[in-house]
C-alpha cells in the first residue's frame, strides 16, 4: 500500500486484531481456570472433596486457624463466612467477616482457583443499582469463572456467587492478592472430614 491512510487503517486493523486475540486468549484462560472449579464442584461437595485437585490439598499442611492449605494466598470458610489472606503459609491479614452467595446462586467451592483479574472501580454487567446504573463493586479481585471475585459490597445482603468484603477489607485483599495467587474456598467442617479420613 503507497497511500498512507490506508497503512495507518491496515496499522490499525492488525492493532485490533492483537487485542481480540489476546482477549480471546484471555477468556481461555478464564474458562480453562473455570472448567477446573466446575469439574470440583459440578457434582457437589462430596465428589469434589475427592478430586485430585482436593487431595493434593488434603496432603499439604493446612494453615492454622483456617481451612485452608499452606499453598493459598487467600483463604474463604463458608461455614464461619470469614476469609483470610496467607503469606508463607501462615495468616497474614484476618480473619474479616464476608458475605457469600445465596440460595441458587451460590459461591463456587474450590481448592485451586487462580486470581485473574483486578479491578480496582469494577462495575457489574448483570446488577444494577435501584436508579438504573451498574451496580458498583469497588476492589474487585476475579478468581472463578462468571465473574465470581473478592469485591466490596453490602454484607447483609447475600451476594450472587461473589465474596463481599466490608470496604477495608475489600481494599486489603485487592492490595495484597495477584494475578495468578491460589484462592481456596471451602467449608471448614468438610476439611476437617477429609483431613481426619487421612490420619
Amino acid at each position: 500500500m503507497t497511500d498512507p491512510i490506508g497503512r495507518r487503517r491496515a496499522a490499525g486493523m492488525v492493532a485490533g486484531l492483537v487485542v481480540l486475540a489476546g482477549v480471546a486468549g484471555a477468556g481461555v484462560a478464564a474458562a480453562d481456570a473455570g472448567a477446573t472449579a466446575a469439574s470440583e464442584t459440578s457434582s457437589g461437595a462430596a465428589e469434589g472433596e475427592n478430586s485430585q485437585v482436593a487431595r493434593q490439598a488434603h496432603a499439604e499442611a493446612q494453615v492454622p486457624g483456617t481451612p485452608c492449605s499452606v499453598s493459598a494466598r487467600a483463604c474463604v470458610d463458608l461455614d464461619s463466612q470469614r476469609a483470610w489472606l496467607v503469606t508463607d503459609g501462615v495468616v497474614s491479614y484476618g480473619p474479616v467477616p464476608v458475605a457469600s452467595g445465596g440460595a441458587g446462586q451460590e459461591t463456587p467451592v474450590g481448592h485451586s482457583f487462580r486470581v485473574y483479574r483486578k479491578a480496582a472501580d469494577h462495575r457489574s454487567g448483570e446488577f444494577e443499582t435501584p436508579d438504573g446504573e451498574p451496580a458498583p463493586m469497588p476492589w474487585s479481585v476475579f478468581f472463578a469463572d462468571g465473574g465470581v471475585a473478592f469485591h466490596g459490597g453490602d454484607r447483609e445482603r447475600a451476594s450472587a456467587g461473589c465474596v463481599k468484603l466490608d470496604p477495608e477489607p475489600a481494599e486489603e485483599f485487592f492490595a495484597g492478592l495477584r494475578v495468578g495467587d491460589k484462592v481456596q474456598v471451602l467449608s471448614a467442617a468438610t476439611e476437617r472430614e477429609h483431613r481426619a479420613a487421612l490420619s
